[in-house]
């Protein structure tokens, strides 16, 4: 088979940056302070300079325009977007980076923004114009993925303080998947999972009712079986 290599004028790096705040599954959004789309909110991220690699760049424009460290986060791939019209610019492919966190900083803008803030999720999935580019694809598509990665992983756990109860682990899955949860088969599912939850022998206050076990996270890091958002809905 013959073929020929066709040149993109360039490929940029963005990032979602995700984190529960106030009880709100928010995200880290800069300000454009360049053109194109001047003003306008977008996903941290940059064009990929020479020399770097995928991950090099998305560390490096992580830092540039919030004052953040990836070296302190678990940043993954997500995919590759490469609409021909996605960037008024010309031919632009972006690979997608991930990572959700507790416990992140306010950021500081610098480099191609001009302010760096966390805005709810909720807030930008409804409304599909409010980001530049096609971000408000990248940023669905990243959510899903956080979404999935607590159905088969113990990251929601470390949302949580050092010891929890079964409703905080809860509050942190409804906050993620945006949806309410049966509390007595979330219960049953969770301490049935091998390694996920380890009880603690103390519980807490009574606060109008019977006091509630303590948990600590197990050794597991991955859940098996894992856990569904189907089952675990909340039934009216």
């Amino acid at each position: 088979m013959t073929g020929r290599l066709s040149s993109l004028s360039a490929v940029t790096v963005d990032l979602v940056i995700l984190t529960i705040r106030h009880e709100t599954l928010e995200v880290l959004v800069i300000e454009r302070a360049t053109a194109p789309y001047v003003g306008a909110l977008a996903l941290p991220g940059g064009f990929l300079e020479p020399g770097e690699n995928l991950d090099q760049a998305a560390h490096r424009e992580l830092a540039e325009e919030t004052g953040l460290d990836a070296e302190t986060l678990h940043i993954e791939q997500i995919g590759a977007y490469g609409d021909p019209d996605r960037d008024p610019r010309g031919r632009v492919v972006s690979v997608c980076y991930m990572a959700m966190m507790p416990d992140l900083p306010h950021p500081a803008a610098g480099g191609d923004a001009r302010a760096v803030r966390w805005v709810p999720v909720e807030t930008l999935a409804a409304q599909p114009d409010r980001l530049a580019f096609d971000h408000h694809t990248l940023l669905l598509d990243a959510v899903e993925r956080a979404r999935g990665k607590l159905s088969y992983t113990t990251l929601a756990a470390s949302f949580c303080p050092p010891r929890f109860t079964v409703a905080d682990l809860r509050r942190v899955y409804e906050i993620v998947w945006g949806i309410r949860l049966d509390p007595s088969n979330f219960r049953r599912k969770v301490t049935g999972v091998p390694g996920f939850l380890v009880r603690d022998d103390d519980r807490t206050a009574a606060t109008g009712g019977r006091p509630a076990h303590l948990y600590r996270t197990g050794p597991a890091i991955h859940l098996h079986p894992a856990l569904s958002r189907e089952t675990l809905i909340e039934q009216h």
